[in-house]
């Protein structure tokens, strides 16, 4: 057994109280019947029925313990070093009695003066009072890259301090003049910041006409149409009236929808009125016009959206959509190259989970994690309910399979968020991390076997058979305990390593800095398109051969949750010293082979330039 599964299997000893459902146990833990009754209130999110209590040996909640003193250490906590605990994220209050108090913001990875450095963009939140201009509105920041480890937040010098309601954030280069924009998705209106290539940038949301107005969540950029300009989706979560927000037994709300395992909690999502998605076309003057109901994808059943992403799922070389769902199914639209999408979210299996239940779905996750050319899916979901992965089988036929890869079982008390394929050892496989954190405060105060702040999950992948939880060992970046929200990670510092930076509600984001005593060697890959293909390369893919396997990478806007992550595609080639194959599939249909002078390093493609 490898030293992952040692520790995972309990090294030290488990503590058996009763029999738990099936399948490996965190370290230090034991089981404890919950005795909360047999079904978890359906009123609140859609989970499965509650599981056997998994405390540690400490008796905490699993979500806030079982760590383990000795083990790999694979992440450390460089926030306060890198100087971004200087900054705070701010939603409501903390007695969170309202659910646009309780759900957080985003991270987008961008590097805003093209200057070969990832900086730092992260949203925040707001609360009643600013709205109604009794207090100054928490600012987003913009943390600048001074390429020495530590960050300069230069949010108000840069015009991008939002001071609204914020959620997500997608970074793309909508208007194709080589510099990353910045879209801001809020309840109320949205923004799109326009980059002035001078270090600041101005928002055109109204002159491009993307401000919607009401509670806007997952934001993503894709090409949908092949024209070489990025379209813009955004989902819409819940239709919020701030003059009549949802209290039990008022405004027309019954109580339980305002309850969770008998408990009195935040209103909804279920019972409240859910917000359209939309989809923007890029005119190509600075103006998007409203698709949705003619691309049809607009949400007319009025889910609560949540992750959204721009993937191509079924090889075709079009990217489709992806729309993660809370309490309601999530979405599949399958591009069909003429301006409209087929919906095949229940006939691709991706609408429910195994159990034919749909799940509260918070972020998505798209890569390749069997290293056989096809996207696979992760699903992050609420707590007393399973992580699904969906394995892609071909033609968009998605298959949940996370009892098989060992990742269901042990995640059921975390409820998760942020999310992301990234392969943190640079062995050629992509491994899975996700932010955790509950929304309920209340969490801490009853035998629910969670907890309000919990810790990162980080899984490695077994050559694409299996998934094995990797250690979390005191003092180190996988044991912090905090209320995570969105997640993005990059190679931050450059070194070839993908770190990761969690928004976390309330209090100041977190930088998981890399520091896996790996030597295996890296490829990092930065595209530029030409003029059919939007700037950036987003929905380009990148096959690279090496180390006797064949992977791909991505470029992707939006997805996690709430989140971009770096727009590089990253290439870990294990103890390979050459490269024998790129492969790039640009948007414009294109492909091109390019040939790189070396390894551990980051290498511009341009389209055109190849064979």
């Amino acid at each position: 057994m490898t030293v992952w599964g040692l520790l995972a299997a309990g090294i030290p000893a488990l503590l058996s109280a009763q029999a738990a459902v099936p399948g490996a146990l965190p370290p230090g833990q034991q089981t404890i019947q919950s005795s909360e009754g047999a079904q978890a209130a359906k009123s609140g999110p859609e989970v499965s029925p509650l599981h056997a209590m998994q405390l540690d040996v400490q008796h905490r909640p699993i979500t806030a313990g079982g760590f383990v003193k000795t083990g790999p250490v694979i992440f450390e906590d460089v926030s306060e070093k890198a100087g971004l605990t200087r900054w705070t994220h701010k939603m409501g209050t903390p007695a969170k009695g309202y659910i646009v108090e309780t759900k957080g913001s985003g991270v987008g990875l961008i590097d805003y003066d093209n200057d070969g450095w990832l900086d730092i963009y992260i949203v925040n939140g707001s609360t009643f009072n600013a709205l109604d201009g009794k207090e100054t509105p928490p600012h987003a920041a913009l943390f600048h890259n001074n390429h020495d480890g530590t960050f300069t937040d230069v949010a108000a010098k840069a015009g991008v301090t939002n001071d609204r309601w914020g959620f997500g954030v997608a970074v793309a280069d909508y208007d194709n003049d080589g510099w990353p924009d910045i879209f801001v998705s809020n309840w109320g209106k949205n923004r799109l910041y326009h980059n002035n290539h001078d270090g600041t940038f101005n928002d055109m949301g109204e002159k491009a006409g993307v401000t919607l107005g009401n509670w806007s969540s997952g934001a993503t950029w894709g090409d949908y149409d092949g024209d070489g300009r990025l379209d813009l989706f955004v989902a819409g979560y819940l239709h919020y009236d701030r003059n009549n927000l949802p209290i039990a037994g008022e405004n027309g709300v019954p109580n339980a929808f305002c309850t969770f395992r008998g408990e009195q909690v935040s209103c909804g999502p279920r019972g409240l009125k859910g917000e359209p998605d939309h989809l923007f076309h890029n005119n190509g003057d600075g103006t998007f016009t409203d698709v949705s109901e003619k691309a049809g994808v607009a949400d007319k059943p009025g889910y609560y959206g949540l992750g959204a992403v721009f993937a191509d799922i079924n090889n075709d070389g079009k990217p489709d959509l992806l729309v993660g769902n809370d309490s309601t199914p999530n979405y599949l639209y399958l591009n069909k190259g003429d301006g409209t999408f087929e919906d095949v979210s229940y006939a691709s299996g991706f609408a429910l989970n195994e159990a034919g239940r749909e799940t509260a779905s918070m972020g998505i996750a798209v890569g390749d994690y069997q290293n056989n050319g096809m996207l696979d899916i992760f699903d992050t979901t609420f707590s007393d309910d399973y992580k699904p992965l969906y394995r892609n089988e071909g033609d968009a036929n998605l298959t949940d399979i996370s009892y098989q890869l060992g990742i269901a079982e042990i995640s059921v008390p975390f409820l998760s968020w942020g999310d992301a394929f990234m392969d943190y050892d640079n062995d050629g496989w992509k491994d899975l991390l996700m932010s955790d954190g509950h929304v309920y405060p209340e969490a801490d105060k009853y035998a629910w076997g969670t907890s309000w702040k919990q810790r990162p999950m980080l899984f490695h992948n077994m050559e694409g058979k299996r998934f094995e939880p990797v250690p979390a060992v005191e003092g180190t970046g996988l044991a912090v305990v905090i209320a995570g929200r969105g997640m993005a990670v990059g190679d931050l510092f450059n070194d070839g390593k993908l770190d990761a930076v969690i928004n976390v509600m309330d209090g100041p984001p977190v930088l998981l800095r890399n520091v896996s005593p790996d030597k295996n060697h890296w490829l990092e890959l930065k595209l530029v398109g030409g003029v059919k293909s939007p700037r950036d390369a987003v929905d380009a893919a990148v096959y690279v051969t090496a180390n006797g396997m064949k992977q791909r990478g991505d470029v992707i806007s939006g997805g996690s949750y709430l989140s971009t992550n770096d727009l590089r595609p990253h290439f870990g080639l294990g103890q390979a010293t050459t490269v024998d194959a790129i492969e790039v599939h640009w948007p414009s249909g294109k492909v091109e082979k390019f040939t790189v002078p070396g390894v551990d390093r980051i290498v511009t493609l341009t389209e055109g330039t190849g064979k």
